[in-house]
């Protein structure tokens, strides 16, 4: 039974269910019944249900009441008779979180009630159960698969540049050299791998005269430009979204962003194929970051195989965070830290179910990976090592300094690579991407070719920068006056050799090199990752401070400060590598501000467990030094670079303004375009759509009370008024459009036009008065899109994502304007 309540008695239970609510779900007005007679006065068009204080009061109840009650909510009808794309969003828009969830809720207390009914429903039920389990182990199965194609891939183009192996050109140099029977192998090749001068006649044996070095040193810029302009050339025809790392529009993706395409199949591809073109062009520029993208393109294609998830946006963003995972697995060969980096770096919304599900699609990618055994190693990455060297509590030292060295590191990066890519935004260069890849990669091929360190494969450079010189290793770092003769030589330090110092000399150089050019290479429109450069200019550092540690310790043994660190004058235990890898972490983390995931991707990468308090102190010191001189990562920098809306949950906001202050319309703008309950026709709000380009529209009583009805998104809206004009016969231009659930029945008039199952009846709303403090938790906890201001029950205005993230970038002394979507 219905009652009609005068004034007073509204504004009380208005001001109930706001208090009720702790005023964040105050809003809709309850639901409703339909009523027998004409309405008319303005209270006596409300919506209010009977038995109101016991709905208030008890949420549980609404549950378990008719579904006449319940449906009505939240445009939580069946959806059967409402036209397709109803509740789905257009590109570049925020999700509303809440109103995902709660159809998904919806949609599994049905799946749950029908179990009841039989066989099938009870299969039906077991599927919807496991179907989250299947698709993360097809995404991590595929992501295992890719990797491993784009491993093997770009070690043989990367050695395609310097020769081929003329008995089997599909293998690379190394795989080339194991089917040869040569008893040594060194960077020249053995018998069994020709190089180009070779082939062109321009020298006869391994050692290069000066005509063939030019002949060498030609094709190996020749290849690089190729790969590079087929990879910019693939990026800019087929898939414009693959160029980059990818990571940035992740993490905005999976805070609720929509970008169509961005995860599509042509992406996967596309990106695929230039990673591995991309890196073979000896670029500074690493595939482990793209990896993560690559993942994640899988993870939205294997999510359509099943409509909870492809059906669902939010639910989706659960399969995407797995596929990130995924990912990081299978660049590191690190499956926890691939959960942890997941957790920490990208993911907006991790429940705890998909940290499970995360860690299982992880461990299925890095098992499939590891099937392939792409280089040949039994190991997931090119430069996985393992010590069991001790470290020394002297050594905290230097491993600070490295850690400080990597956090200015960062932050210098930081601030010229976002610099560059400004300049590179708005000038006349971003119209040119393909000649500034080329322009790059020739730069990059003509310095990096004389000397070793910059001409290899980056991972072949992190490998032996970590490595530990052993009786089997003939490189110029491992160039020490050791004793041939014993093994335990090998174990411990000794007096560098000549070779040592020319190869500190080029370390240097390749570090100047790297550290410079990585600022104009990442960002150009070609795949490219951002580890391992970061890595390899931070194992320089490390390997080169190591190796003064180690002389310092070596011609100072009976110093008392390095006593313990020699057992005699001949035995003394300094590990070189391991400054590399604490190096290398340092940098990675200077630039990234990663934390927790990175120490454990690289203890993953050691298997050292002795070794974690070294990498704590200096990723921790990293951090302190890069937050210090600038706050974000180089991740977060590109978001503000490109203007997503992404509120980043780990920033405070402790500023005092009130929602009054940042909600439209402000003073001097126009009013808060609004429809009305029952009084507009279908012409009237069609003319709206041409008139403004807002999201959605508040709903309101009428125009003269604007008491707050509900929420409904424009394009549910121009959606079922194109469906209802194409499809109900009467609907004209002249048709009421009604959001009520009671509509008069007057023959004379046009056919009505009831669009009550698209309205949501119980949108958020705040009063004028909330702390912005308050609006910006709300923001992050719950994912909102907009939320409505009311006063005493009235709508006041509206306050979007775009306008609290405008308001906190002017506080913070930042453009506002620069937020470019909503």
């Amino acid at each position: 039974m219905d009652e009609f309540y005068a004034e007073t008695d509204l504004l009380l239970a208005d001001q109930t269910s706001m208090d009720l609510s702790t005023k964040y779900r105050s809003g809709a007005n309850g639901t409703t019944e339909g009523r027998s007679s004409t309405v008319s006065t303005d209270d006596e068009l409300l919506d209010i249900g009977d038995g109101r204080m016991e709905a208030l009061g008890n949420w549980a109840d609404l549950e378990e009441m008719e579904p006449k009650y319940s449906s009505s909510s939240n445009l939580m009808d069946t959806l059967e008779d409402l036209p397709s794309g109803i509740g789905q969003y257009e590109d570049f828009h925020t999700i509303d979180w809440l109103r995902d969830i709660a159809r998904d809720r919806m949609r599994h207390r049905h799946i749950t009630k029908k179990r009841q009914e039989g066989c099938w429903e009870k299969v039906l039920s077991a599927h919807d159960a496991w179907s989250g389990w299947v698709c993360v182990l097809l995404v991590g199965v595929a992501a295992g698969l890719c990797a491993g194609i784009i491993d093997i891939g770009a070690t043989w183009m990367s050695d395609l540049k310097e020769g081929i192996c003329k008995e089997a050109f599909w293998l690379n140099k190394e795989q080339c050299c194991w089917s040869a029977n040569d008893t040594t192998y060194d960077d020249e090749g053995c018998s069994q791998w020709n190089t180009w001068s070779e082939i062109l006649g321009a020298q006869t044996g391994k050692k290069a005269a000066a005509g063939g070095y030019i002949v060498k040193y030609l094709l190996y810029v020749l290849w690089a430009v190729v790969f590079a302009m087929l990879a910019s050339m693939f990026v800019h025809s087929f898939a414009p979204y693959a160029c980059g790392s990818g990571i940035p529009e992740i993490k905005t993706i999976l805070s609720g962003f929509i970008i169509r395409g961005y995860l599509g199949k042509w992406t996967l591809l596309t990106k695929s194929v230039g990673m591995m073109l991309a890196v073979s062009a000896g670029l500074s520029l690493g595939k482990e970051g793209p990896f993560v993208h690559v993942a994640a393109c899988c993870g939205n294609i294997f999510s359509y195989l099943f409509p909870k998830y492809g059906s669902n946006e939010a639910k989706k963003r659960e399969i995407l965070s797995a596929a990130a995972a995924a990912g990081v697995s299978v660049a590191f060969g690190a499956p926890i830290g691939g959960v942890l980096f997941s957790l920490e770096e990208v993911s907006y919304y991790f429940p705890l179910k998909t940290l499970w599900r995360s860690f299982f699609c992880a461990l299925a990618a890095a098992f499939v990976l590891r099937s392939i055994n792409p280089f040949g190693n039994d190991h997931l990455v090119m430069f996985y090592v393992e010590y069991n060297e001790p470290w020394y509590l002297q050594e905290l030292i230097p491993f600070i300094f490295l850690g400080a060295l990597g956090g200015l590191y960062g932050s210098f990066f930081n601030k010229m690579n976002i610099a560059w890519c400004r300049y590179r935004k708005n000038s006349k260069l971003g119209q040119y991407p393909i000649v500034e890849v080329l322009g790059v990669t020739l730069v990059t091929a003509i310095l990096s070719y004389p000397n070793k360190y910059t001409r290899m494969n980056t991972s072949e450079l992190i490998r032996q920068l970590f490595s530990r010189c052993g009786a089997e290793d003939k490189t110029m770092l491992c160039d020490y006056n050791r004793n041939s003769t014993s093994l335990s030589s090998y174990t411990s330090s000794t007096v560098a050799g000549d070779e040592v110092y020319t190869a500190l000399w080029m370390l240097f150089l390749g570090l100047l090199f790297k550290g410079l050019i990585t600022i104009f290479t990442f960002g150009i429109k070609v795949p490219s990752g951002l580890f391992i450069p970061s890595m390899a200019v931070g194992a320089i550092v490390g390997r080169i401070v190591g190796i003064g540690m180690e002389q310092l310790v070596v011609r100072n043994h009976d110093n008392p400060f390095f006593q313990n660190m020699c057992q005699s004058k001949q035995f003394c235990t300094i590990t070189p590598g391991l400054y590399a890898m604490v190096g290398a972490a340092a940098a990675l983390g200077g630039v990234t501000r990663m934390t927790v995931s990175l120490v454990v991707i690289m203890f993953e990468l050691t298997g050292g467990l002795q070794y974690i308090v070294p990498l704590m102190l200096a990723v921790m010191t990293s951090k302190w030094v890069g937050d210090a001189l600038g706050k974000d990562g180089i991740y977060d920098a590109h978001i503000a670079l490109n203007g997503y809306p992404y509120l980043d949950s780990k920033k405070e906001f402790t500023h005092t303004t009130i929602a009054a202050d940042v909600m439209r319309p402000r003073r001097n703008d126009p009013p808060l375009c609004v429809i009305t309950q029952d009084s507009m026709t279908v012409e009237e709000v069609e003319a709206i759509f041409r008139d403004t380009s807002h999201n959605g529209f508040p709903v309101v009583l009428s125009s003269e009370s604007q008491y707050l009805v509900g929420f409904v998104l424009r394009r549910d809206l121009m959606l079922a008024i194109a469906n209802a004009r194409k499809n109900q016969e009467g609907v004209v231009s002249n048709s009421i459009v009604y959001f009520s659930s009671q509509v008069p029945n007057n023959p004379n008039d046009p056919a009505p036009l009831k669009l009550r199952k698209i309205l949501d009846m119980a949108p958020i709303t705040i009063t004028d008065q909330t702390p912005m403090e308050t609006v910006v938790e709300m923001f992050r906890k719950l994912g909102l899109r907009q939320t409505l201001v009311t006063h005493n029950g009235r709508l006041l205005g509206i306050i979007t994502k775009k306008d609290v993230l405008r308001h906190v970038a002017q506080l913070g002394n930042q453009d506002p304007e620069s937020i470019l979507f909503n």
